[in-house]
């Protein structure tokens, strides 16, 4: 046995004892607040029959706490079934306990540490041999707690019935002995000693008239703590299913929240990219205008095309070979070229066909664009950022 077995058995040893005798505490104080008639019809009290055997007739007695109540009185000696005879059927299965005379058990008063009320009865075994003439081995014995003896001490009493007398009991009353639960014995008042000097071994166990009801009720009660758990898996199962669908569909909400902020950007993104573009370079209106200051007179466009950064010129001109010095200078574009040869137009006119191109470019006093004052999507969106993680 190892070391943390041995410390195990100790505590159980010191807790065990504690626990059942507040146990019993505990018990006796609920029943103190039930009637007696209320607790012996119910079954929750002590009752015991006693029987005692004196002058030739068998005297039986009613024991519910600290009462005695006569129930019969027969002639000795009979059989157990001559009493079942008489009694009530409650009374039957009540434990029946023998009353011995005074004279025939020893009593001696002891006085014993405090501590040793957990192991009362190993304690007193010891005291046997010294406190009466006989051993241990060769009584059966019981004990009394009469309380409390000061300074830490405690009052019990010893009560001692020898083997030998043990034997000779059981040979008189025969079949009775088999259906005994404990023997008594009383006091110089009569009173019983409410001690059981009947070996364990001898004592007859009737059956609890509360333990089927008892068992009924401990399975209800395992029943309902197994339907009350299911019940409360089913309610979390449901808040859970509950939550579940809450989530989806504010996922879909985000989702779709999401969606539109991303077109809202992307839309945007491209205002903000074309007033850029239209701030890096002049307008159509400007370049119009520009062109038609510089053009001589006797020039005619047939297309005028703006593409990206390329403006591209064709039409008919009585001046073509000057246009790009004429149109050189310009702050709109850069790099004026001719593209292919002048073509006479063949007319009486004497103009030639010509094809010009050049380079957009951005307005010397052209500064960056100022940002879109911002609109109430704009800060909403703004705003859904901030908050999105």
């Amino acid at each position: 046995m190892t070391a943390w077995q041995d410390s195990l058995r100790q505590v159980q040893g010191q807790i065990g004892p504690g626990a059942g005798r507040f146990l019993r505490w505990w018990r006796q104080s609920l029943l103190a607040w039930v009637p007696m008639r209320w607790q012996w019809a119910l079954g929750w009290s002590q009752t015991r029959l006693l029987l005692q055997c004196e002058n030739g007739q068998l005297q039986v007695w009613r024991e519910t706490g600290d009462g005695l109540e006569p129930v019969a009185r027969l002639p000795w000696p009979l059989q157990p079934v001559d009493l079942d005879r008489v009694l009530e059927p409650r009374l039957r299965s009540l434990p029946r306990v023998w009353l011995l005379p005074a004279g025939q058990v020893l009593r001696r008063n002891l006085r014993l540490p405090a501590a040793a009320a957990d192991r009362l009865r190993a304690v007193v075994g010891y005291e046997i041999d010294r406190q009466t003439p006989f051993e241990a081995s060769q009584v059966s014995y019981d004990i009394r707690e009469l309380g409390s003896a000061g300074e830490g001490l405690l009052q019990v009493e010893l009560v001692a019935w020898p083997l030998r007398q043990l034997d000779d009991w059981r040979a008189q009353i025969g079949a009775w002995a088999d259906v005994l639960a404990g023997v008594d014995a009383i006091d110089a008042q009569g009173r019983a000693l409410q001690v059981n000097l009947l070996p364990p071994a001898q004592r007859q166990q009737r059956p609890d008239p509360m333990r089927r009801w008892n068992l009924l009720l401990a399975a209800a009660a395992l029943v309902m703590l197994v339907l009350a758990a299911l019940q409360l898996l089913d309610n979390r199962r449901d808040a859970v299913d509950a939550l579940r669908a809450d989530v989806e569909r504010s996922a879909r909400s985000a989702r779709g929240v999401a969606s539109e902020r991303s077109q809202l950007q992307a839309l945007l993104d491209g205002a903000a990219f074309l007033e850029t573009q239209r701030n890096q370079r002049a307008s159509t209106v400007e370049v119009w205008n520009e062109l038609t200051r510089r053009l001589p007179d006797g020039t005619y466009l047939e297309k005028l095309a703006i593409e990206n950064n390329s403006l591209q010129l064709i039409g008919l001109s009585s001046e073509a070979s000057q246009l790009v010095p004429l149109l050189q200078d310009a702050p709109q574009w850069r790099k004026v070229n001719l593209t292919g040869v002048l073509q006479a137009d063949g007319a009486a006119s004497g103009r030639d066909r010509f094809t010009l191109t050049a380079e957009l470019q951005p307005l010397p006093s052209a500064a960056p664009a100022p940002a879109p004052a911002p609109t109430a999507t704009t800060e909403a969106a703004n705003a859904d950022a901030k908050r999105t993680p």
